[in-house]
């Protein structure tokens, strides 16, 4: 009977150290494995000047994360692909993302149409996609909840190019743009706030890679237009620029900031572009959160697309503490309520949020770009936009509205 007792004893203690020999690692792989998340931003292509100081805010909000000891035991690390705003190449970096390099979001999609190539991409593997991508029907398409954006909708945009315009004194209004998901979107509603006023509207659609627009210009000037609403990307921004000075027009144009930015100004002769207006979505300038980003990335003027994936990287971040996981699953159903708790604590950043969500408190994250709060589809629910005037080869603020 004591041999049996001594057989068993040893047995079972045998079988708990196989058990815990067997635990051990897989605790220290859940406990160890760093959180992977995917940067997919334009570093080169139309859309070049922004992705790297994009993926540099993303980098930052990472390294004070893993300096505080990380998320849920994990260090976090940032994988980054060049997008090179074209979606074909889009497509094969989210799918490296995806495939070889496993991470739980992909962060920071610039232009609509590689956001658009990218999201299927992303919900049939159940990864979280965060774009500052506006065309319409990214959030029409069967994503599952796996997109969130923060940027306004083109519906929102256009309305504010129309409005503006406006404002201007227009009575005719020339809409000029290459072939994007977010081109008949943007016209129509600019033509809704026009109309509205009294006023009347033309649009032409352009082949993005001419190296020149004279034709098109004609059928402008022949439309005697007193505000022309350019819709391109830098690159044919400045080529139809030329072509509308020489062309003598002299009244009205307004285009998007990612388009006329200083790299541009700086790039062309004086007269070019000089007097010509511009609207963005507006960085919350006067934030916490906003002169946090700019102490972390030392940018004294970070531009809204870097504003708005340092928020992403931190509601990525306190979702999966919320979540205790770091799946794509997980993150879309604890996204919102980190993001617009009613009743939660107001943070601005990440730090802050994971030490209340670790001590079992309700958090709402209000960020650099805004507040971040999605309607069910996914779209941002409000922003402000930045009014700017080129005066003597510089961006002059007009208003924040």
């Amino acid at each position: 009977m004591i041999d049996m007792k001594i057989h068993r004893r040893a047995f079972l203690g045998g079988t708990a150290a196989l058990a815990l020999t067997s635990i051990a690692p897989l605790r220290a792989m859940a406990e160890g494995e760093a959180i992977r998340i995917g940067a997919l931003t334009p570093l080169t292509g139309s859309g070049g000047t922004y992705g790297p100081v994009m993926v540099k805010a993303i980098q930052a909000v990472a390294d004070e994360i893993n300096a505080a000891g990380g998320i849920l035991g994990r260090k976090v690390e940032i994988i980054s692909e060049d997008d090179q705003t074209n979606p074909e190449a889009g497509v094969r970096a989210a799918r490296k993302l995806v495939d070889v390099d496993k991470v739980s979001a992909i962060i920071g999609t610039w232009a609509s149409s590689v956001t658009t190539a990218v999201a299927p991409i992303c919900w049939e593997s159940k990864t979280m996609l965060l774009t500052v991508s506006g065309a319409d029907a990214i959030t029409t398409l069967p994503h599952q909840g796996f997109i969130i954006r923060t940027q306004p909708t083109t519906i929102l945009q256009g309305r504010k190019f129309g409005e503006f315009a406006v404002e201007q004194g227009v009575k005719k209004l020339f809409f000029v743009s290459p072939q994007t998901p977010f081109a008949e979107s943007q016209f129509t509603n600019i033509t809704s706030a026009v109309t509205a006023a009294g006023g009347e509207t033309k649009s032409l659609i352009y082949d993005d890679k001419k190296p020149s627009y004279r034709s098109e210009v004609d059928e402008m000037m022949a439309y005697e237009p007193d505000v022309i609403v350019l819709g391109g990307y830098a690159a044919d921004t400045t080529v139809l620029l030329k072509d509308i000075y020489r062309a003598g027009y002299e009244g009205k144009k307004i285009a998007f900031a990612y388009s006329v930015n200083q790299k541009l100004i700086d790039s062309v002769p004086a007269e070019v572009v000089e007097g010509i207006f511009t609207i963005a979505p507006s960085p919350a300038e006067t934030s916490t959160a906003y002169k946090r980003l700019v102490g972390l990335i030392g940018v004294a003027n970070p531009d809204p697309y870097t504003t708005q994936v340092y928020d992403q990287m931190n509601l990525v971040a306190l979702a999966i503490a919320k979540a205790g996981n770091s799946d794509g699953v997980s993150i879309r159903d604890a996204i919102r309520l980190v993001s617009q708790g009613a009743d939660g604590t107001a943070v601005d950043n990440a730090l802050d949020g994971l030490k209340l969500i670790a001590e079992g408190k309700p958090v709402n994250y209000q960020g650099a770009s805004g507040p971040c709060d999605f309607t069910d589809k996914g779209d941002i629910t409000d922003s402000a936009f930045r009014y700017e005037q080129v005066l003597g080869g510089k961006l002059t603020l007009v208003k924040i509205a």
